[in-house]
Formats: C-alpha cells, structure tokens, sequence
C-alpha cells in the first residue's frame, strides 16, 4: 500500500499544541488555586498578558522562518528553471541539427 502521508516539518503542530497546553495549564492553575475572586481576575490578567507576549514571540518566528523558506524556494526555483531552459536549448540544437 502506498504511503499517502506527507513529508514534512510537524514543527508548526507542535508548537500550536505546546501553546495550547500552556494556556489550559496556566488557567487550570489558576482556577484552582485558593484565593479571592480579585487575585483570581489579576492572575488571570497576568497569565493572559503573558501568553500574548509568547504567541507574538512564536508568530513572528514562525514568519521570520516562513520568509526564509520562501526565499529559497524562489532561488532554487530560479536556479532549476535556468538548469531546465538550459537543457532544452541544447535539447533543440540537437534535434534540429539531426533533421
């Protein structure tokens, strides 16, 4: 049977997976925690500042390295397409000179 399953970085995955964890782990922390409901809101407050911070942090990553990955993925494009018009030229020379 083949494998249909595609090849790649499950890196994006694991961090959105990461994020999510931290996040029901810091509000169950919370939650549970024995205090007024005015500790409570500040805490939470707190804790919600916090996991803005990361995901900003973790976004602009995830762009800085999807920038990268684009840029060479246009240079190697670029380099194939020469390599591919390359060839063909030869390609045609060959054939128009057998005729």
């Amino acid at each position: 049977m083949a494998n249909t399953k595609k090849k790649g970085s499950n890196g994006g995955k694991f961090i959105l997976g990461a994020a999510i964890g931290a996040v029901a782990g810091a509000i169950a922390g919370v939650l549970t925690a024995p205090k007024s409901g005015k500790e409570t809101r500040a805490d939470i407050k707190r804790e919600g500042k916090k996991v803005v911070t990361k995901g900003k942090r973790v976004a602009a990553k995830a762009q800085a390295d999807g920038k990268k990955a684009i840029a060479v993925a246009k240079r190697k494009g670029k380099k194939a397409s020469v390599k591919a018009k390359t060839a063909a030229k030869k390609t045609a020379k060959r054939t128009t000179k057998r005729k």
